[in-house]
């Protein structure tokens, strides 16, 4: 909701008066047919072909003082970050209570003032006088000499406010309708009153107001478009007896006044009046040689066709009509413990299923009219794609350059709003372009058999490498583009006949340069534009939501010029290569002719040989791919929220519903305050429910799904075939990898609440196929930006978290499952099909489950341990010698760090919260600690499923390496337990303040996972294996029997000058968490207690004392055992040996060490 006051003061009398009376007369004389009365009216009216009568607007106007043209100020009267049109004539506010003035002052008489409002939310907008002083708290109508209307909760304002009258009609104008005098064709025989006639037609209100209006009484009476030749014959009329330049400018101006009726005209029941102007749209555009000529110049360059594609959302739900079209509403009103809507609908009652299938009901009725203006909106498309015309280039040809160049701006322009599309356009015109592309596609194939039916179309590999479509500056898998072109000249020649010369690797790279001083030129300036524009633009536009005035910005910001294109290549022997500019394309150019491959240039042999598909065709496909990934994903999951409100709503209405049955007859008090809560949440759900049902059927329908479906296949089909050419494969656009994750993460998370993904065709297959993706390419050699690389590993790890998902993973084939583990033992991963001791938590079990917008998080997902890979992962560690041991090195240091960084800050959070002072703890500084925290806790969950999998790493000290890594995880399973379980002391008071962001940090999570690991090292284990462990825990100084005490409850003894309140507080104990850990997992504990109690009575009796001089002078821990070559530095096996595996200097004097010898300490004297 835009919070902003917008102060205005527009004086439309001056300014429009001239108009207004301009069409009036002309309203009034276009009914006469005879040319000298017609001449005489327009030689009397308008003097001269353009119009220089002295305009009413710059004539003094008496009680007005300012320019004749009013615009905002702003230079000084505005308040707060605001973004003013270049024009002067709108704002967009991105503070909260900013406000601005007009140019304009009034002192005496009646005036009235216009605004056209493009967005809803909190506005005020009146009159004040100069010395109105405004702030971020106060604007117009907040002040004493100042008067405001808010039309939003119909309140005027004076300081105070008080209600005003309901919207209504000024005046009627039932007489300016008019009817055409004798037959049309009459028009005809006076071709010469074209003379005078054509320059009113270039006059914007004239072309607006009279021209489109008698070109939409031609389709009033219904039926196709094809029954009312009239349009196409007046069109042929004035191509044959305008100038062009006036044909032009009277189009241009045409399709200007159709796009601003379409997109501003208000939303009605049966959507009759966007319906209407699409009509006309379609009417102008099947006349040939306009639509060239608007494509060419008009549609994507000065106006922005893509609003022909959007069905706008009703700012109120009153105002569409769809009270009276969805009568009844409904929400759902069963939740499970998550917060999520329970899918079992058998103990639904009567009463309530009545209710939802009138919903339901309701919602089809909104879903067939909606397709109306989709289907119209598709018959668009259809025309634009058309590419049988007859005189010149097609009109598919001309629409593929300008759509090319669309994506451009939008892709190269990521921090200019005024350019970009805003993405709630962009979801539209993809569904559009998708259905109309399906369209020819299949066309094509009932024409040619042997081609691809449009279920099975995919994007050829060669589009990427042969340099026939531009990609502008978007990151190749492999890199950029010139250091790939030079890096794989070879395999582009020896592979698929493209030789690059090396002038043209020389030009490249010096337009690489070029461009890079450009964008850090303009990335060292855009930092003070959005300073002077307020600041608040910086941010990623998929962060922020676009307002419908940036979109009406948008309708008229002319095309941003085109990017310098690279130089052309110098002949070469194989293949000639022809670099052009996108809009110098012809059809030979993109369909190709004899031995011209055209888009298809150099075709990989892995590629099969049947023919796909119209070469111009699959560039709007991998368009329509691009689209997706700049702007549509994010909008899919903006408008998920509205499902959100309804669900938090529904939760709150029941709740509420509970308390008044529970509530005593005798608190009539409570009761009436709940019974006011129960109204006020039934008005907003009932006002939600029917906007949903408007989001879910242009946004989350079946359809919609489908279309998604579709562009994931495509892109799957897309990816596998790219993977077949081997090293050519990192010339494709990162964003094909992108889309494909985006895309299932929108079918699973986005459409559910609507529709189930298990329904479409192909499912379990399409699951497979992403899977043997994610699996193979997270770790490609061959894809280099680490971005991708982060999002495939992320996607991967949340892919397992999923039962259907996980089911996947283990189809894909043998070989790629193990090739995938190994790449993920590489580094250490968290816990994605893990299982653990205590580990059948969703939530911790300290935190409340109410957000029900979390529900479907991979982490609160129930686990769901795939014992395959958990295979596949112990064979790995077991059988390769090296892997086990890097592995585990890096898992344990980075957990020794996590866990040090977690402890450093909580003593900085300690020692802030103790302070006598008011103080403020940074709310960074909490989360960062709590990630440090909850890395700490995965990694120990990794270190127990490698424990569990395969012991032997640990216990068999057959491997040269085992020992030392044994005694590395008790050292740290030690330094855990110790910080954790120590009552009263620092990681028990700031659990126990409950600080805002450090919800996860809780002993539960951490002591269960140390517990798991000792657990399956001293009981799980033969006897050597624990015999052994437990020689090297006890052996550890740190090593603390209260430490495993304190995770039974078992307190320590009462000590002087301790209060009997703080002994008789509420311990930790696992006993105590009966719904998470069993009893035999108890038991194991409770035996592992008293064998570390027994063995370590036995430990200290046997301990011998050790002379200071003889301890090891790194850890003083452990006698020295070991003497460094060839420095002579001496100390204990463990330290030494934990040093080389990660540095090989000396410790003491950095002199590398080339071998380590026993040491025997000399018998003395």
């Amino acid at each position: 909701m835009l919070r902003a006051y917008f102060l205005v003061g527009f004086s439309f009398q001056g300014k429009w008066g001239r108009c207004y009376r301009g069409q009036w007369v002309l309203l009034l004389v276009i009914g006469i047919v005879n040319s000298k009365l017609l001449n005489d009216y327009l030689h009397r009216i308008f003097p001269s072909a353009d119009g220089t009568q002295p305009s009413a607007a710059y004539q003094t106007v008496d009680g007005r003082l300012g320019p004749s043209t009013v615009v905002l100020d702003h230079t000084s009267g505005f308040e707060g970050l605001l973004l003013v049109d270049d024009d002067l004539l709108g704002v967009i506010g991105h503070s909260n209570f900013g406000s601005i003035r007009a140019t304009t002052c009034v002192y005496k008489g009646k005036w009235i003032y216009e605004v056209l409002i493009s967005s809803q939310g909190l506005m005020q907008i009146g009159w004040c006088t100069l010395n109105c002083r405004f702030n971020q708290e106060e604007g117009v109508g907040d002040t004493p000499d100042s008067y405001a209307y808010d039309g939003n909760r119909v309140r005027k304002w004076n300081v105070t406010t008080t209600n005003y009258g309901k919207e209504g009609k000024l005046v009627e104008r039932d007489s300016s309708t008019w009817q055409l005098q004798g037959e049309p064709t009459i028009l005809i025989t006076l071709a010469h009153i074209f003379n005078n006639f054509s320059p009113l037609m270039c006059k914007v209100y004239l072309v607006e107001d009279v021209l489109m209006s008698f070109l939409l009484g031609i389709l009033e009476g219904g039926g196709a478009v094809e029954a009312h030749p009239l349009i196409q014959q007046l069109l042929d009329l004035m191509w044959l007896l305008m100038e062009d330049y006036e044909v032009h400018e009277c189009l241009k101006q045409l399709l200007m006044s159709l796009l601003r009726a379409y997109r501003f005209s208000p939303i009605v029941p049966d959507l009759g009046l966007q319906i209407h102007y699409l009509r006309l749209t379609i009417a102008i555009l099947k006349h040939e040689k306009s639509r060239k000529y608007l494509l060419n110049n008009v549609l994507f360059d000065v106006l922005r066709s893509v609003v022909f594609f959007y069905i706008k959302s009703p700012l109120r739900v009153e105002e569409a009509g769809l009270q009276e079209l969805i009568p009844t509403t409904w929400w759902p009103n069963r939740f499970n413990k998550e917060g999520k809507e329970s899918k079992e609908v058998k103990n639904e009652s009567s009463e309530e299923r009545l209710r939802r299938r009138a919903y339901e009901r309701g919602c089809q009725r909104l879903k067939k009219r909606i397709e109306v203006v989709e289907e119209l909106q598709v018959q668009i498309l259809k025309l634009l794609l058309n590419n049988k015309d007859h005189g010149g280039g097609a009109s598919r040809y001309i629409f593929l350059n300008k759509f090319r160049k669309f994506l451009q701006e939008n892709a190269s322009n990521r921090g200019n709003l005024t350019v970009l599309c805003p993405p709630e356009y962009m979801v539209c015109f993809l569904h559009r372009l998708i259905a109309a592309l399906r369209h020819y596609w299949d066309e094509h194939k009932m024409k040619n058999a042997s081609a691809l039916n449009s279920e099975d179309a995919y994007v050829p590999p060669q589009l990427f490498y042969n340099g026939k479509v531009d990609y502008f500056d978007l990151q190749r898998l492999g890199g950029l583009l010139s250091h790939l072109k030079k890096t794989l000249k070879d395999d582009l020649a020896s592979k698929v006949n493209i030789l690059i010369d090396p002038a043209e690797l020389q030009a490249v790279t010096m337009d690489d340069l070029d461009e890079d001083e450009e964008s850090a030129v303009s990335t060292a300036q855009r930092p003070a534009a959005a300073l002077a524009i307020g600041g608040a633009l910086a941010r990623p536009s998929w962060l922020s939501s676009p307002t419908l005035g940036r979109a009406n910005r948008f309708l008229s910001t002319a095309a941003v010029s085109l990017m310098t294109p690279r130089r052309s290549p110098g002949s070469i022997e194989k293949v000639k290569v022809r670099t052009l500019n996108m809009e110098q394309r012809t059809e030979e150019d993109i369909e190709g002719s004899r031995g011209n491959e055209g888009l298809l240039l150099g075709k990989p042999t892995e590629e099969p040989d049947q023919p796909i598909t119209k070469n111009s065709l699959l560039e709007i496909l991998d368009g329509i791919v691009m689209m997706y990934n700049l702007s549509v994903h994010q909008q899919l999951g903006k408008m998920v929220g509205v499902s959100d409100d309804v669900n938090e709503y529904a939760m709150a209405l029941k709740d509420t519903e509970e308390k008044i049955g529970r509530c005593p007859e005798r608190r009539r008090d409570i009761c009436e305050e709940l019974l006011k809560s129960q109204k006020v949440f039934s008005e907003k759900l009932n006002h939600l429910s029917r906007r949903l049902a408007w989001i879910n059927v242009t946004i989350y329908s079946k359809e919609k799904m489908q279309d998604i479906y579709w562009l994931l296949r495509v892109c799957i089909r897309t990816i596998e075939h790219g993977d077949r050419i081997g090293s050519l494969f990192a010339f494709m656009p990162e964003f094909y990898l992108s889309v494909a994750m985006n895309s299932y993460s929108a079918l699973k998370n986005y459409f559910s609440p609507v529709n189930s993904m298990e329904e479409l065709p192909g499912y379990e297959d399409t699951l497979t196929r992403l899977a043997a993706i994610l699996a193979k390419h997270f770790a490609d050699p061959r894809i280099v930006g680490t971005d991708i690389r982060d999002s495939l590993m992320q996607a991967l790890a949340s892919y397992v978290c999923y039962p259907h998902s996980l089911r996947a993973v283990e189809r894909i084939p043998e070989d790629q499952r193990i090739s995938m583990m190994r790449n993920l033992l590489a580094p250490y991963e968290q816990r994605p099909w893990g299982c653990g001791f205590g580990y059948r938590y969703t939530r911790l079990p300290h935190l409340l489950k109410t957000k029900p917008e979390d529900a479907n998080l991979p982490s609160l997902q129930k686990p769901c341990p795939s014992t395959l890979l958990q295979r596949h992962m112990a064979d790995l560690l077991r059988s390769d010698q090296e892997m086990a041991p890097s592995f585990l090195n890096s898992v344990l240091n980075q957990l020794n760090w996590a866990f040090s960084e977690f402890i450093g800050m909580i003593q900085e959070i300690q020692q802030a919260a103790e302070r006598l002072e008011r103080n403020f703890v940074d709310s960074r500084q909490l989360k960062v600690c709590a990630t440090c925290f909850d890395l700490s806790v995965s990694l120990l969950r990794v270190l127990e499923m490698t424990v569990t999998l395969a012991p032997e790493i640990f216990l068999d000290w057959n491997r040269p390496s085992s020992e030392l890594l044994l005694r590395r995880l008790a050292q740290l399973l030690n330094q855990v337990l110790n910080r954790v379980t120590a009552e009263r002391n620092l990681f028990d008071r700031v659990v126990n303040l409950r600080l805002p962001g450090l919800e996860s940090v809780d002993h539960y999570p951490i002591l269960v996972a140390v517990t798991g690991i000792l657990v399956r090292l001293l009981v799980d284990t033969d006897f050597q294996g624990a015999e052994r462990a437990t020689a090297v825990l006890l052996a550890d100084p740190c090593f603390q029997l209260r430490s495993i005490q304190y995770l039974l409850g078992h307190t320590e003894p009462l000590v002087l000058g301790m209060t009997s309140s703080s002994a008789d507080k509420k311990h930790f104990s696992l006993q105590s968490y009966t719904d998470y850990i069993s009893q035999e997992e108890l038991a194991k504990v409770e035996q592992m207690l008293g064998h570390l109690s027994e063995e370590s009575k036995q430990a200290a009796a046997a301990t011998l004392p050790t002379s200071e001089e003889d301890l090891c002078p790194i850890c003083y821990a452990h006698p020295i055992s070991a003497v460094f070559k060839p420095c002579s530095h001496k100390s204990c096996k463990a330290c030494i040996n934990q040093h080389l595996m990660n540095n090989k200097d000396c410790f003491f004097c950095k002199a590398t060490i080339t071998g380590v010898d026993d040491y025997i300490k000399p018998a003395t004297s």
